[in-house]
């Protein structure tokens, strides 16, 4: 009888160490699974509301000062069509690669600062900043990757 009371807790042992340990193991695959079904662009989700990204999603409404359809050379002046298509809108020009010339790259963060002179209370640029400062940029390489720093910078910072 003792022998068969002592097998009977060491089975029960047995059933309740297993259990916790398939538990266990079934909760990790489960927080593994939960994990890799995150979405795979969470860039998008974490940048600010400032950025090339945000305004050339359409998410929200563009400002009336600067309509998405109005192009580059009638908001920065005559020079910029010199430099870009004449016929490129503001709105291709903050969905531009980021792979093209610095000039194109101080084109998409300026389009983005000008929009967020308007858009946004508190911007360190206001529209006629970064008008001239756009055109001061499109003198030399050197002025336009400064300035695309400074005007990133200022995008990504804005919220």
């Amino acid at each position: 009888m003792a022998t068969s009371l002592l097998l009977l807790v060491r089975l029960t042992f047995l059933l309740v160490f297993f259990t916790t340990c398939f538990a266990a193991i079934a909760s990790a695959s489960t927080t593994t699974v939960t994990l890799k079904r995150q979405p795979g662009f969470i860039y998008a989700r974490t940048r600010g509301r400032c950025t090339p990204q945000f305004w050339s999603s359409k998410r929200k409404a563009w400002p009336k000062m600067v309509p998405q359809h109005s192009t580059v050379s009638n908001m920065f002046g005559s020079i910029a069509s010199e430099r870009y298509r004449s016929d490129m809108t503001m709105l291709e020009s903050t969905a531009m690669s980021e792979d093209g010339s610095v000039y194109g790259r101080l084109l998409k963060q300026a389009s983005t600062a000008l929009i967020n002179s308007y858009a946004r209370k508190g911007f360190p640029y206001s529209a006629w900043e970064v008008k001239t400062l756009m055109i001061q940029g499109l003198v030399s390489e050197d002025a336009a990757a400064r300035l695309t720093k400074r005007f990133s910078t200022a995008n990504d910072a804005c919220n």
